[in-house]
């Protein structure tokens, strides 16, 4: 894949994590407010002040997540972001992640 191609990607799931997000809390009680800076989506959990940093990595073609319970790369395999390091789904991680930092049980899809 080209850089062109990895950026509008990366960009394309920043955004669909945000509005997934946007949606969680319209239908539900979570209550996260996103802010998008370039390459990097920052979700803070209003209900104790977290937050939870997802960024692009052009150079290694990879989405990070950065959170209370650590840091973690992926990699698209052409359909998917999988963990560079287990192999798991992003989108189910994130669910995880945000879950766990907010209190209020989320489900993330792609």
């Amino acid at each position: 894949m080209t850089e062109t191609e990895f950026l509008d990607l990366a960009d394309a799931t920043l955004n669909a994590i945000e509005g997934a997000l946007e949606k969680a809390c319209d239908d539900g009680d979570l209550d996260v407010e996103c802010s998008r800076s370039g390459n990097v989506l920052e979700i803070e959990c209003i209900d104790n002040g977290s937050k939870i940093i997802v960024n692009s990595q052009a150079p290694m073609q990879e989405l990070w997540i950065a959170a209370r319970s650590g840091g973690f790369h992926y990699k698209y395999d052409g359909q998917r972001w999988l963990n560079t390091r287990d192999g798991s789904e992003m989108y189910a991680a994130l669910s995880e992640v945000v879950s766990s930092q907010s209190g209020v049980q989320v489900t993330l899809q792609a």
